[in-house]
């Protein structure tokens, strides 16, 4: 036998007939990870986009559609707006605006005026607008706790939360790539490996077809087969099987799968700080598409705080009617103003945004697991033909290359 294998390493093609599966573990791993690469980066498109010569990531060029598919798919199905608003409390939320305005009320008040109305202000009795400072510091609790509860009550007009995090997802697509490759970060790593793995344990097949039938033109057809499968094996081996077979000792279930526990702690950790949180949605109620909405909102519950008979009365004659008027207009934008302040302090939102994080963790677990798959499943399913079939064009080029090789020996 040693004979036998000192003979046949004599030969002078012996080591490039051991270097076929050396080199297919190679071509495995190298494919496997530009398509990794390609479907991650770059965040925006590099090249000549009139004759769409260059390239763009998979993911962050489809952004906004891969946002609405994962809404649509999990966040959709796991709890909806007015129920995760009211987890969050909306009387505390209430009483931290209050508190919050509270503390500055005679100077925000005397911002509005002086911003507006600088010389009517000034001939506005001090007795009439200390009556003004008690009345607005004293119905501001029952004022705020009203308009949140209004709020909260009409949230699902107030926001389309698919809107909202589709818009979020175009507009900072190096998000959506966080999403995908912090969530899967352990497959993104096995996709990786496992195409040098696969690519070993192919490359020993094509060497003994290739020894038994040592035709040059098998080395890029092997190439082209060898960088598909690898690829094709580590997209499916992430996910399949959805649920747990098991032939006696052999377990097999897809890595995301197996994960899942973790995954959904991760996802719901990562969705409640950068997307769906109170900070981003109170943002959206008070200056998105339905801002509108709420600004009528605010109008209609701050109307006790200016339209007290006395009060009225007095500012009315010190201003006129038509000023009194834009006041009370200018106030609502201030009201707005002040409460997108306090409720967009990161503090206080994360506080709140907890219940977010502790409702989605624990749905997310609760899923099926054909439903859990597709969290990040369509980051590869329209586009793996692209990842699978870069494999196969790699993996044949490598091939040509190691034909060249020993045509030339």
């Amino acid at each position: 036998m040693n004979d036998w294998l000192t003979a046949w390493l004599e030969q002078p093609q012996a080591y490039t007939y051991l270097a076929i599966p050396v080199v297919a573990a190679l071509v495995g791993w190298l494919t496997n990870w530009l398509a990794l690469a390609m479907t991650f980066k770059p965040i925006e498109f590099v090249g000549f986009r009139p004759l769409r010569l260059g390239w763009q990531g998979i993911v962050p060029a489809k952004s906004g559609k891969m946002a609405g598919i994962v809404v649509d798919n999990a966040l959709a199905k796991l709890a909806d707006l007015s129920e995760l608003f009211q987890a969050m409390e909306p009387e505390k939320i209430a009483e931290h605006i209050a508190k919050s305005i509270d503390e500055r009320i005679e100077d925000y008040i005397d911002e509005v005026m002086r911003e507006n109305h600088a010389v009517l202000w000034e001939r506005v009795p001090l007795m009439v607008r200390r009556r003004v400072y008690a009345r607005t510091r004293r119905q501001l609790p029952e004022v705020m706790d009203n308009i949140v509860e209004d709020m909260a009550a009409n949230i699902e007009q107030l926001v389309d939360l698919r809107d909202m995090v589709v818009r979020m997802m175009r507009a900072n697509k190096a998000l959506v790539v966080r999403v995908f490759t912090e969530v899967g970060a352990n497959e993104l790593r096995f996709v990786v490996r496992s195409g040098a793995y696969f690519g070993f344990l192919f490359g020993l097949l094509e060497l003994g077809i290739y020894l038994y039938y040592p035709e040059p033109w098998l080395l890029p057809l092997f190439g082209f087969v060898v960088g598909y499968l690898t690829n094709w094996l580590a997209l499916n081996l992430i996910f399949r099987p959805v649920e747990p077979i098991s032939w006696g000792p052999l377990h097999l279930h897809g890595l995301f799968m197996r994960r899942k526990s973790e995954v959904a702690d991760k996802l719901s950790a990562l969705t409640t700080a950068e997307i769906i949180n109170l900070r981003n949605l109170m943002v959206e109620v008070l200056t998105g598409p339905q801002a509108g909405k709420t600004r009528a909102i605010v109008k209609r519950h701050l109307r006790p705080l200016l339209d007290s008979s006395v009060i009225r009365a007095a500012l009315q004659l010190a201003m006129g009617a038509e000023a009194y008027i834009d006041l009370k207009n200018t106030v609502t934008d201030r009201a707005v103003a002040m409460s997108l302040d306090s409720i967009t302090e990161a503090s206080f939102s994360d506080e709140r945004s907890q219940v977010i994080d502790r409702v989605f963790s624990g749905r997310l677990k609760a899923m099926s697991n054909s439903a859990f798959q597709d969290l990040l499943r369509p980051a590869f399913k329209e586009d793996e033909w692209v990842l699978i079939g870069l494999g196969a064009l790699l993996g044949g080029v490598a091939g040509m290359l190691q034909w060249l090789l020993m045509v030339g020996l």
